[in-house]
Order: C-alpha cells, then structure tokens, then sequence
C-alpha cells in the first residue's frame, strides 16, 4: 500500500525545488553501470576534481507525471526524454544511461514518493528531474572516467504563480548557441551561457529573451529554455526549424495537437525576423508551462512589435493548445497511443 498524501497546501503551490523521501543513483564505474537504488539522502557527495565541477560534463532532463480523474498516476512521453538525455549524453563523451533503464528508473521515483504526488483537480504535478554528471576526478581536458545518474522529484504549482500572463520579451544581442555546437543537446553548460543574458533583459524591464541564429542574426531560434510556436492570421501554426535548438518534447507534441486534434495546418520552417510583425499570437513551450504567451517583441533597435493577442490573455488557438495538451496529460482527453503510461 502507498502512504497517505502529504498535509500539503496543493493549490498555493509555487514552482521550487522541496526534498521529497527517496531519490534514485547509479554510479558508473570501471565502464559499467551499477544496478542503482532509491536512497533517503538528499545530499550529492563527489570529489573535489570531479568532471562536472572542473569541465561541466552534464546533462539533464525536465518531465512530469501527473494524477488523473480516475486517480492513476501517469507519465507523459517519458519515452522521449530518455533518448534525448540519452543522445545528450553521447554527444558529451559521457555513457548514456540506458532508456528503458530510464522508464524503469523514473517510475521508481514515482511510487517511492507517492505520498508527494498531488491528486487531481488541484493544479499543482510532480516534476520530475533526472540527470548524470561526471563524477570521477579530471584535471586534463578529457572525460571523466566515473559518473553518476541521478532521479529526484517534488511537487509544483504552476510555473507562472498568480496565472499566466502574457510575455514582454526582446530579442537579444547575445547569441544562445554556435552553429555545429550544443544548442540541440540539454545540458546545463546551455543554460549557464544563458543566465547572463536572461539577467541583462530581466534588468532592463523584459520577461525573457528570443534569441537568434548565430550564423547571421536572421532566423528566430529559441529562449533560454524554452521553444517558440507562433500562429499566423489564417491559424496556421509555425515553429522555427533549426539544428541549433532544443528538439523539445512539448513543442512536438503541441504541434501533433495542432494537426491531429485542432485540424490545423502545421509547419517547421525557418522563421525570419522580419516575420514576427505578422503573427497573431507567440508563445514559448516547454515542460514546465506547456505554453506561455508572448504578447510584446522589442527588437534590438527598440521597435515594439505587438502580437494581435494582446497582453491580456492567451491568444484563442494558444489557449485551445494548450487546454487540448493538458486535458490529454491529465486524461480527460484520449491520448494518442504511447503517449501516456500509467504507472499506479
């Protein structure tokens, strides 16, 4: 049997990190992984050498699970968080965890800390936050010869706290990621390059940033950690195509929405800046919001764009995404096979 729910507040949850009872480590080892286990503590203990604190040898993963009407508790798409932190890991030298490893490991998580799962109907999921890093100690430019992967979880409320409002948002002068680099990859080496500027647009009045193609400033990429999806005046739904961005979980399945459920002609293409003055609505998407709306585009010359859907609210094919992704996460809506797994 699983233990009572937590005497927790659900609904005035805000989204912040709280230590929940058992976590999951495997360490890597003399080239092999051990069979890991769930563990109480909550403190990480590694060598002053290690590769993460000298080289930044990490990656990580972002993923929910939530509670449905009928009172299971599911995942959604874990499936595809396990190959993209799979192919992340690959592509920083380190030894990717094995995906249905992975499935087996999160769902671990999620019984182990059933208690921590909020019920239905009370806005607030369980985030889930897996991650692996070089462990072993390295002092020349190589990797690391040990790791570990790691599993927490905690509750949250909603990402915007008090509703969501649409975005100010200004298109950067610093670039997120190089041609032929990391910006496909999830590691948290993107994101300490991106903090900087995030603070320099927070400073001068902005919610976040849109950053462009390095190669020639032209093209919209993404923000810091997120995706951008934009639709046009005919309701059609556009997001930008790169190999420099984050291949997002919930843009891809946004857009199946928008195709599948909504009946809307979808396209991935590069997306000119010059374009952005077209749209009727923007907004950014990724695990933790499923879809903030982006209602004012300052450019880097000062020029205001203002996004048709205004400032008040999301735009109304925003909104019918968003409420359409949630309602299947929350299985008030049929999913499309795969997408969710009951876990208990």
């Amino acid at each position: 049997m699983y233990k009572e729910k937590k005497d927790i507040d659900w609904k005035n949850l805000g989204f912040s990190y709280m230590s929940t009872d058992k976590r999951y480590v495997s360490h890597y080892k003399d080239g092999a992984w051990d069979d890991g286990a769930l563990v109480e503590d909550d403190t990480v203990c590694i060598n002053e050498c290690a590769g993460i604190l000298q080289y930044c040898q990490e990656c990580f993963e972002g993923l929910k699970a939530y509670t449905t009407k009928k009172g299971e508790v599911v995942t959604f798409r874990a499936d595809l968080n396990a190959k993209r932190i799979h192919d992340s890991a690959k592509y920083l030298e380190m030894p990717a965890f094995d995906k249905d490893r992975f499935i087996e490991a999160v769902e671990s998580v999620l019984r182990a800390n059933y208690a921590w799962i909020p019920p239905y109907g009370s806005g607030a999921t369980f985030y889930i936050r897996p991650y692996e890093f070089a462990s072993g100690p390295v002092i020349g430019v190589k990797p690391s010869n040990e790791y570990q992967f790691r599993i927490f979880g905690m509750p949250v409320g909603p990402y915007f706290k008090g509703g969501i409002k649409p975005l100010n948002i200004c298109i950067s002068k610093f670039d997120r990621a190089a041609k032929h680099g990391t910006g496909h990859i999830k590691a948290g080496l993107n994101y300490a390059m991106s903090l900087h500027a995030y603070m320099d647009a927070k400073a001068r009045g902005f919610d976040e940033n849109m950053y462009l193609d390095s190669a020639t400033r032209t093209y919209v990429e993404e923000t810091g950690g997120a995706n951008f999806i934009f639709v046009t005046k005919d309701n059609e739904v556009i997001t930008p195509k790169s190999d420099t961005i984050l291949p997002s979980v919930t843009r891809r399945s946004l857009l199946y929405v928008a195709e599948h459920y909504l009946g809307l002609k979808v396209y991935e293409r590069a997306i000119n800046v010059n374009e952005l003055k077209d749209f009727a609505e923007a907004g950014l998407c990724g695990t933790a919001a499923v879809i903030s709306p982006v209602g004012r585009i300052v450019t880097e010359e000062g020029k205001e764009i203002l996004l048709p859907s205004g400032m008040e609210g999301m735009g109304k094919i925003t909104k019918k995404l968003y409420d359409t992704l949630t309602g299947i996460q929350l299985g008030d809506i049929e999913a499309p096979e795969g997408w969710v797994r009951t876990v208990m």
